[in-house]
């Protein structure tokens, strides 16, 4: 399902945005989306959109792959700025090719990172040629 699809209160009706897509967007409309390479493979879908709270900001989509109905799928910590939305096709792009994917680091749903840890995330930007943004101390 899409933002489109999930448009509940008509949020969406109306894009006052240069960019792909409108420029605010409920969490909730984004899960569930797709995500593709630039070769139009499925790499899975979000599961989760991860915030970090002190900076205001998207850390992390968290995409799922492979597996069947559930079993066996691998989770993935995106980094947020690794994703374009593409706005004809209603889902994301990762430029990253399957094969590389499936050597990403990634975890199970029973077993998640921490993702605060500053060493992880360097090491998760570093795989997917993102910048980590700069650490907000409470």
């Amino acid at each position: 399902m899409n933002y489109v699809e999930q448009d509940n209160y008509g949020m969406y009706a109306v894009s006052d945005s240069n960019g792909p897509g409108p420029r605010l967007m409920g969490a909730d409309t984004l899960m569930g989306n797709d995500v593709f390479n630039r070769q139009d493979e499925d790499l899975g879908d979000i599961k989760e959109i991860m915030l970090d709270v002190a900076a205001g900001r998207i850390s992390y989509a968290v995409l799922s792959f492979g597996g069947l109905l559930g079993m066996g799928e691998k989770l993935f910590a995106v980094p947020w700025e690794a994703l374009t939305l593409d706005t004809d096709n209603k889902r994301f792009i990762l430029d990253v090719a399957k094969d590389r994917l499936e050597s990403a680091p990634g975890f199970d749903k029973d077993n998640w990172p921490n993702m605060s840890d500053q060493n992880w995330a360097k090491d998760v930007h570093t795989y997917y040629g993102t910048t980590p943004p700069e650490v907000v101390i409470l």
